[in-house]
């Protein structure tokens, strides 16, 4: 049976600025930028995915208000392999050119849409997505991501972290360097793996910051902290033939793959035999069409696979294969409130291990209502909601408080808000500050609710 599509909702999923941003070794982390599709079928199943954009993220939304997703109305939910093979055509089309859609942001439209098509086809089967996979396990290893720079960071500050995520139940931590001098970050990671112990996994990224050279030389420094891997180690314009040469420098496993555009930029690392752990992102290309393709690969090359970031969708696929390593995850709701706060029932992480949700699909439920808008569609076409003659920078101001807002209500109502309390958190709910927000932005708070619906998500093709 087939499940026709028959609408598709669009939103941008916009977080809180940070008043102390996160940063890796060359560029600001942003806290949350991306897309969240929900499709619907004539049959009456929904599914919804997930695009990551780590660059500016209006190409993608003025590729969606420019009709984009009529392309994809009355195509089969269940045949994912045609949906993105038509919208990876697209890229070398007339069509594309006439409209500026650019080939990277088809394909980060094309992985949400992908994801979703899966969530369908599990939900139509009632299956989880891990079982349609190949369902080798139903629980993975996980990760968390820390250590990032921060202005005003310190070591003891570092420790706080540390501590904090130790106390969590972690048993694996990456930890970020290239930003400093290799002096200077050798001391951070040795503090790091003071913290964790000799018995939890250290990885080290390096976020493509060191030349072949440096990265050598980091390679010999880091050997005595015993790291799992070395992610990224090298800049990116030669990357490929750096890899290779260091790899035959060290014997610490060597790991990338997240920043590649397509599939095919992560075969070739594979065919060059440069790396020991591929990172691909299903969020960022190729969605689960994808992803399933790169873990046999993997499998067929004796690579393991531990993909970027989203832990709840990726779990699906490292738990599906016995090439399936482990994920990354994000537990502390500064670095990534989207983690913390986007499902109503996240997957229990604990001791270390991600424990997969057994219901149908994804196994995911989005928290309602999503917290999400179109700062400049909320200017210019709802005015009226806002006081007369109100600065458009003030509007600015209202709405960004409005969604940290949101977000603080959440988080004191969430069961699964595993950040307690400390000195780093910039600003913590309570019920004062929490009747007092609701007190003065009630009626805003709900218009933006309905403009989220009305301007976010772009109209219903027959």
């Amino acid at each position: 049976m087939k499940q026709i599509i028959d609408n598709i909702e669009a939103f941008i999923l916009i977080g809180p600025d940070e008043s102390r941003p996160h940063w890796v070794s060359h560029f600001i982390v942003p806290t949350a930028n991306e897309l969240l599709v929900k499709v619907k079928t004539k049959e009456g199943i929904e599914g919804f995915g997930i695009c990551t954009v780590y660059a500016d993220i209006n190409p993608i939304i003025n590729t969606i208000k420019s009709g984009f997703l009529e392309q994809i109305i009355g195509m089969d939910a269940t045949s994912p392999e045609k949906i993105y093979d038509k919208i990876f055509g697209m890229t070398a089309r007339k069509l594309s050119f006439e409209k500026k859609w650019s080939k990277e942001t088809l394909i980060r439209i094309s992985a949400a849409i992908d994801i979703a098509c899966w969530d369908i086809i599990g939900k139509f089967s009632n299956l989880p997505l891990y079982k349609l996979f190949g369902g080798y396990r139903d629980q993975v290893p996980c990760y968390v991501t820390c250590a990032y720079y921060r202005d005003g960071k310190d070591n003891i500050e570092l420790r706080d972290e540390i501590k904090m995520l130790v106390e969590q139940g972690h048993k694996g931590f990456k930890g970020k360097i290239g930003g400093l001098s290799l002096k200077e970050d050798m001391e951070r990671m040795a503090i790091v793996r003071e913290i964790i112990g000799e018995d939890n996994d250290l990885m080290v990224d390096v976020n493509r910051a060191w030349d072949l050279k440096t990265a050598i030389q980091g390679a010999k420094e880091l050997k005595s902290l015993n790291p799992r891997w070395l992610e990224e180690p090298v800049k990116w314009s030669d990357d490929r033939r750096e890899l290779k040469l260091l790899s035959q420098q060290t014997d610490i496993p060597l790991s990338g793959g997240e920043s590649e555009i397509t599939i095919y930029g992560c075969r070739s690392i594979l065919e060059e035999q440069a790396i020991q752990i591929l990172q691909f992102d299903c969020t960022m290309f190729g969605g689960f069409s994808g992803g399933k393709k790169l873990s046999a690969l993997c499998e067929l090359n004796h690579v393991d696979i531990a993909p970027h970031h989203d832990c709840f969708i990726h779990a699906h696929i490292v738990a599906a294969s016995p090439s399936g390593l482990i994920v990354e995850s994000f537990t502390d709701p500064e670095r990534d409130p989207l983690q913390a706060e986007l499902f109503e029932n996240p997957p229990k992480i604990e001791n270390g291990i991600l424990y997969i949700n057994k219901e149908p699909g994804l196994g995911l439920k989005l928290f309602q209502p999503i917290v999400s808008s179109l700062i400049e569609d909320l200017i210019t076409t709802d005015k009226k909601f806002f006081p007369k003659n109100c600065p458009n920078n003030n509007i600015k101001a209202i709405i960004k408080e409005t969604t940290v807002g949101l977000i603080l209500i959440k988080k004191s109502l969430s069961k699964n808000n595993v950040r307690p309390p400390n000195k780093t958190t910039a600003k913590q709910p309570n019920a004062a500050n929490i009747g007092i927000f609701l007190k003065k932005y009630q009626d805003i708070i709900n218009a933006i609710i309905v403009l989220i619906t009305r301007t976010a998500v772009p109209a219903k093709i027959p």
